[in-house]
């Protein structure tokens, strides 16, 4: 059996935030490294995502509104129920959104009578960094592109298609350099409602295959749609001409299908790409421990 000591869960990512709490000095996370079971949790600004795995494989995805606080903690504590017993089990949760975070982890701590561990606290994401000193990288741009160098093993781009879009560029060593962040579909589309007065509320989806919008709702959507695939590929073709090739493209994300399942541009699009990040970096630290039993 593998076990984590509380000082190395502790490590952090540099810039990460301070630890929130403190464990025992004797608290160890201790999991068979062949058998990783857990829920992971990724509370992102207005959803929570969560996965089950089981023996290190995703078995089950859930996604709730942030607000849904009970929907949320009774998914985690039935999943609870159903990991095996007599096998170690524990709760990862990251977060971009703390406030969220603080109030789950505390509901969760006194359902469970376990407190979840936080990935960027207590446990450290694995992977390097090539930015600006001070810079605080959202936790789930680094999840994510952990994950997708850990599955492609090469240089790659990362499109998040959330509530906010991030490009991000990993290098053909594993190296995290940043990207670009620009506003979400669903954000673009409000903020051109609540900034008018003539340009109705609509719910983004992918526009009619006439390009020409032959109304408001149309033209809305593909100015959204279009505008959003031709800054992937902008920033996809700057980072491949920077890094002297052309990387593999990979997408995440609630919007992705819509936005990009007919776009040759994407490699691949994997919804779960961030619950895969904080599996990984469970499975790497626990590599990292050194197999002492």
């Amino acid at each position: 059996m593998l076990a984590v000591t509380a000082s190395l869960m502790r490590r952090s990512i540099p810039g990460s935030p301070s630890i929130g709490h403190d464990r025992p000095a004797s608290h160890t996370l201790r999991i068979m490294s062949a058998s990783i079971n857990l829920i992971a949790m990724n509370v992102g600004n207005t959803r929570t995502q969560m996965g089950r795995h089981v023996s290190g494989e995703l078995t089950d995805v859930v996604s709730l509104t942030n607000d849904d606080h009970a929907g949320i903690i009774d998914q985690v504590v039935t999943w609870w129920s159903y990991l095996p017993d007599g096998t170690p089990k524990a709760v990862l949760l990251a977060s971009v959104n703390d406030s969220t975070a603080d109030t789950l982890a505390s509901m969760l701590t006194d359902q469970l009578s376990e407190t979840p561990y936080r990935i960027g606290r207590d446990l450290p994401i694995p992977i390097s960094e090539e930015l600006d000193p001070e810079t605080l990288t959202g936790v789930d741009r680094l999840l994510n592109a952990s994950a997708a160098w850990n599955t492609a093993k090469q240089a790659c781009v990362i499109v998040d298609a959330g509530t906010c879009i991030t490009i991000d560029f990993v290098d053909g060593e594993g190296t995290f350099h940043g990207g670009a962040i620009t506003p979400g579909a669903s954000m673009q589309m409000d903020a051109m409602h609540r900034g008018s007065d003539a340009l109705p509320d609509v719910e983004f989806t992918q526009p009619d295959e006439d390009p020409f919008g032959r109304s408001t709702t149309q033209a809305m959507l593909h100015g959204v749609y279009h505008g959003i695939r031709g800054a992937v590929r902008q920033l996809v073709e700057l980072y491949a001409l920077r890094y002297g090739a052309y990387p593999m493209v990979i997408a995440t994300g609630g919007d992705a299908r819509t936005l990009f399942s007919d776009d040759e541009l994407i490699d691949r699009i994997v919804p779960n790409l961030t619950l895969a990040g904080i599996t990984i970096a469970a499975q790497q630290v626990l590599a990292a421990d050194g197999g002492d039993d």
